[in-house]
């Protein structure tokens, strides 16, 4: 596919000049060999007749299926005329005034030769295409289609944001070379399509920048919905079927977050539990090198600009989406490994082994790197001085000539069963640098294993043979499928495949990927599986055959004459969930204040003035049930709740709440602080907003004994920090309750360790900072993010546990006359630790721990040989302290920042003139003297996993990683309790991080942990159906509350909504 720029048409003139050419396979002479078209941008499109044996004819021009348009984009072969005959349909698009686009339709005439109709069956007229799909959207049997369209207006801007709802044709002040025509719904009735888009609900924007579309029954109704991929900033768009001919777009309901430069599409179950999962392709470099030198990402301002404009989050990076089976995707990407894949544009999801596991085949590289910082920054700037001083234009070409051309190689991901995926592509033969586009799977060579073909910008095609079948001993179910009479190639069948505790779900859908579509033959690897149990074919009008006991190694001839029965989809097992929510309309949300950290610390990577609300629980009135606080944002007031039983609660006003609302609560504790027998109220501020510092101080509130309080006259002592926790426990046994107060961070210069404080309870509520007497070892604490009271050496005291950010948890030893750093086998365990739980999780007689931290689904994940490192000192002495976030390779410090993040905030880097490419290979310690860094702060990450530490005595604790589906997000609070009444305890978490910066995308993929455990610690966790705990929220706490009948609840403390409660004894 042989694409040059031209002085009048180039990748200025067309920014989709790079996108390549797509694949269509299938056999179009029904001999039982797939036969293959490719389209071509600049150069004439190509089918090839399989002969045997992986030979091929080019049988273009004999066939007449050239195509005379003069740029080609997607292909689908498909049956308009339900002749049994393979047609192949030709998008067409290209930004050239004059010329003609319209897509085109190829009849096969059953000749080896196809006669152009498009305008005959409706299907020319339809902007600039970039693919389309055909299904029968509304079950009268015959196809209709989808008709995927891109855009060519300006997206430098968001001036047209809000114009999702205004189709095309009624835009105003668009030059008509730019207009084109929004993505199209054609319905076909009687052999001619009929725009049916607007009335069925199908936007038809030109800030829809499709670039993939995907047909799926996403949830399980039999009808086939539609996922659309949208470059740029529109989001993603996913129509559910409203089974009357209408479409409803939810991508908001069913997702938390998108890729931003969103290309191919493909969906497809990953982990054999019969629910398809999404992969879209994006342009995230896996170097870390390559992302210094050719991204730019969207300051934090635009991003949250982009929010209020409706186009939800969306970041660089390839998306995977982990169907729950619940109406909700986790996204996964970077827990599973296939996250940054560079400029990529098909997402293909198929067996690539045969192993009986999906992998991920997707392709790569661009013509030039357009976006490569040193091409904007330098020779961008070069250009332009010498065309003043010459006052002569340089040519096109020899702007274009100076972008680099760097082909990258396309990746294979091999499926290791577990939600992970390794990079295969030196084993499975992918090495090769290209510049590839669209692609297409089918077997071609019929030996029960897919090939692979492969569409190249100035570069050859590829057709990849698959040798599964001599090098493995792996087996396979091939099905081929006669449909009714007007879908004889029955698109839209799904099967459900059974065998080894395995469920495999397979839709038939051609056109998956970037621009392509697949041959119609399923095949399904069974690994070493010969035989499969069960196969369920439910064909597109809702008959439906079983059959059983199907040897391996064979093609299953399925006919829909032979279907007698009617699927009807199986009925849930009527589950009772482990937990149960209360609902209560009493419930008032949290009301996050808007404050932007990084227009003061612009090098940390995410804010920390979100961290409320606070959340504590005690019997405030006395009457047994015991009472709920939750702390209020910045200017809003805080409220205590009454519990009146069977976990209902209803606020209780309290004046002095309101008269306190400036403060931002951050931590809260509710206990006997003056020793009068009922429960006071002590609450932290904190929320890092610079200037506000002084009031970041705890407060006493009194209870009055009917729970009514006041504020006591007592102003506690304070760092002036941003407070995280406060642990209240009488330590030295005399009667009254003394108090540990935490901090995160200080205000405004993160890095730096707070101090914290230990409040000594002299009686009637009189408290002094005994820190330097008491628990002198607290200095060392670090930026301590939680605490608790438990007795963790067996002396039947309680010592002091914190946990940190950038730190190890820690205990601290209670002798009964003073706290002291107790030595243990977690002083190793750097993370950046969220929470800790105490509890005997093994029915040993100690007490274990629960530590929540950030999980895996990170971009950057730290281990113990290659740590995440930061630094902190002024680094160019100008009185302002800076944090410098390292990534460790091969012994080698390398720092996370973008150039231009960090000369923005040191500017003395900036008199080293660096290239972006210079820059991104340096180390640290090249960019500043050795002295900069012994005078340096420096703290450490090598563990990111949420674990059990099992006490095994004397300090020494064995590290258990919890379960993977836990690590899909932080935790950041956690509640022990029997939630199945076994005799073990079991684990409630929850947690989520909206507030990184854009580049480091969000922790948003898991909506609640229910761990059930035993005696081995194996704690399993519990699908959402099944365990009733989902939150798609921030979960900043979770903890247990009771009524006076012992009846136990949950409730979930929730950033910015309202809180959730659980009955765990229903």
């Amino acid at each position: 596919n042989k694409v040059e720029n031209q002085k009048n048409f180039n990748i200025f003139k067309y920014r989709n000049f790079y996108n390549g050419g797509g694949v269509a396979i299938g056999d179009i002479n029904n001999d039982g060999l797939p036969d293959i078209y490719l389209t071509g941008n600049m150069v004439e499109n190509k089918l090839y007749l399989n002969k045997g044996d992986l030979k091929f004819e080019d049988i273009t021009l004999k066939a007449g299926v050239q195509g005379s348009k003069p740029w080609s984009t997607g292909v689908v072969m498909v049956d308009i005329n339900q002749d049994g005959l393979l047609d192949i349909y030709v998008s067409n698009a290209g930004n050239m005034e004059g010329n003609n686009h319209d897509n085109d339709l190829y009849i096969n005439n059953g000749d080896l030769t196809f006669t152009e109709k498009a305008a005959e069956y409706n299907l020319a007229q339809t902007g600039f295409s970039t693919h389309a799909s055909f299904f029968d959207y509304d079950k009268d049997g015959d196809l209709d289609a989808y008709i995927l369209n891109n855009s060519n207006i300006p997206v430098s801007s968001l001036g047209y944001a809000g114009q999702r709802e205004v189709r095309a044709q009624d835009w105003e002040g668009v030059p008509d070379i730019f207009k084109g025509v929004g993505d199209m719904l054609l319905r076909n009735d009687n052999g001619k399509f009929v725009d049916v888009s607007e009335a069925a609900g199908i936007y038809g924007s030109l800030i829809g920048f499709g670039l993939g579309v995907m047909i799926t029954d996403i949830n399980k109704d039999l009808y086939p919905d539609i996922y659309v991929s949208n470059d740029f900033y529109e989001r993603d768009y996913l129509y559910i079927n409203n089974q009357d001919g209408t479409f409803s777009e939810e991508i908001k309901d069913w997702t938390s977050h998108l890729s931003l430069s969103a290309m191919g599409i493909d969906m497809a179950d990953i982990n054999n539990d019969g629910h398809a999962e999404i992969f879209i392709t994006d342009m995230l470099p896996e170097a870390d090198e390559r992302v210094k030198s050719v991204m730019e990402f969207d300051g934090y301002d635009v991003f949250r600009l982009k929010q209020d404009k409706d186009f939800y989050q969306q970041y660089i990076q390839n998306t995977l989406q982990l169907n729950n089976g619940n109406g909700s995707f986790s996204e996964i990407a970077y827990f599973s490994g296939v996250d940054a894949t560079d400029w990529s544009w098909a997402g293909l999801i198929f067996d690539m082994d045969n192993d009986g596991f999906r992998d991920i085949f997707i392709t790569n590289g661009i013509n030039h790197d357009l976006t490569d910082l040193d091409f904007v920054d330098f020779f961008a700037n070069e250009i332009i001085q010498k065309m003043a001083l010459t006052g002569k234009k340089e040519s096109i070409d020899s702007i274009i000539n100076k972008m680099p051309i760097r082909p990258q190689p396309n990746y294979a991901y091999r499926n290791n069963k577990d939600l992970t995926f390794d990079n295969a592509n030196k084993e499975w033969g992918f090495e090769l640098p290209t510049m590839s586009n669209g692609a297409a799977y089918g077997d071609l060579d019929n030996d029960g294993d897919l090939d692979l073909v492969i569409n190249n910008v100035n570069m050859v095609s590829f057709i990849y043979e698959n040798q599964t079948d001599s090098l493995t001993e792996n087996h396979y179910l091939k099905l081929r499928f006669e449909g009714p009479e007007k879908n004889k190639f029955a698109v839209g069948t799904a099967v459900n495949l059974y065998y080894d505790n395995n469920v495999v779900y397979q839709e038939l859908i051609p056109s998956r990927g970037f621009q392509s579509s697949m041959d119609y033959e399923m095949t399904i690897g069974l690994g070493k599986s010969t035989s499969v149990d069960s196969l369920r074919v439910i064909w597109p009008d809702d008959k439906t055959q079983k059959m059983e006991n199907l040897e391996a190694d064979q093609t299953v001839n399925l006919s829909y004459s032979e279907a007698r029965e009617v699927y009807t989809p199986a009925k849930p097992d009527a589950i009772k969930p482990l937990l149960k929510e209360v609902e209560n309309s009493n419930l008032l949300a949290h009301e996050e204040n808007n404050y932007n950290d990084f227009d003061y610390e612009g090098l940390i990577y995410k804010l920390l003035s979100q961290e409320g609300p606070a959340l504590a629980i005690g019997d405030i009135n006395g009457d047994g049930n015991e009472d709920v606080f939750l702390g209020g944002a910045a200017g809003q007031e805080a409220m205590l709740y009454e519990h009146t039983g069977n976990g209902n609660i209803r606020p209780m006003r309290q004046s002095v709440f309101n008269e306190d609302r400036t403060y931002e609560d951050t931590a809260a504790a509710i206990f006997d602080a003056d020793g009068d027998g009922d429960m006071d109220l002590m609450v932290g501020a904190g929320g890092n907003q610079v200037g506000d510092e002084r009031t970041y101080r705890a407060r006493l509130y009194l209870n009055d004994g009917k729970g009514k309080f006041s504020k006591s006259e007592q102003q506690l002592p304070s760092t002036f920090k941003n407070i995280s926790t406060i642990a209240p426990f009488d330590y030295d046994d005399d009667g009254d309750m003394d108090v540990f107060i935490g901090s995160r961070s200080v205000v405004g210069t993160y890095g730096v360790d707070p101090d914290h404080l230990f409040l000594e309870n002299l009686g009637n509520a009189e408290f002094k900072d005994a820190t330097e007497r008491l628990a002198y070892d607290l200095k060392d604490a670090g930026m301590v993010t939680n605490a608790i009271w438990a007795d963790m050496d067996g002396d039947s005291r309680k010592d002091l546990v914190t946990v940190s950010e950038w730190g190890t948890p820690r205990i601290f030893r209670n002798s009964g006359r003073r706290l002291a750093k107790m030595s243990s086998s977690l002083d190793s365990l750097d993370g950046l630790w969220n929470v800790v739980e105490a509890a005997d999780l093994d029915n040993d007689g100690d007490l274990d721990l629960v530590l929540g931290n950030q999980g895996a689904n990170l971009h950057y994940k730290p281990t113990p040989a290659n740590p995440m490192k930061m630094w902190i000192n002024d680094f160019d002495g100008n009185g302002t302290i800076e944090q410098i976030v390292t990534l460790s390779e091969n012994g080698k410090d390398y720092p996370l920042h973008q150039k231009k993040e960090l000369t923005n905030q040191i500017v003395s880097l900036k008199k080293q003139n660096l290239k972006a490419s210079e820059y991104a290979r340096k180390t640290i310690g090249e960019l500043w003297p050795k002295s900069v860094f012994e005078n340096s702060i420096m703290k450490k990450s090598g563990t990111s996993e949420s674990v059990i530490a099992i006490n095994e005595g004397n300090g020494k604790f064995k590290i258990k990683t919890l379960p993977s589906r836990v690590q899909l997000s932080c935790v950041c609070g956690i509640s022990c309790a029997d939630v199945n009444n076994d005799g073990y305890l079991d684990l409630i978490m929850g947690g989520n991080n909206f507030e990184f910066k854009p580049q480091f995308s969000r922790l948003d993929a898991n909506y609640g942990n229910v761990l059930l455990g035993n005696k081995e610690l194996d704690f399993k966790w519990e699908e959402y159906n099944k365990s009733g705990f989902f939150i798609r929220d921030e979960i900043k706490h979770i903890k247990q509350f009771k009524d006076r009948n012992g009846r136990a609840f949950v409730i979930a403390a929730l950033n910015d909504t309202k809180p959730k409660i659980y009955s765990l004894d229903d």
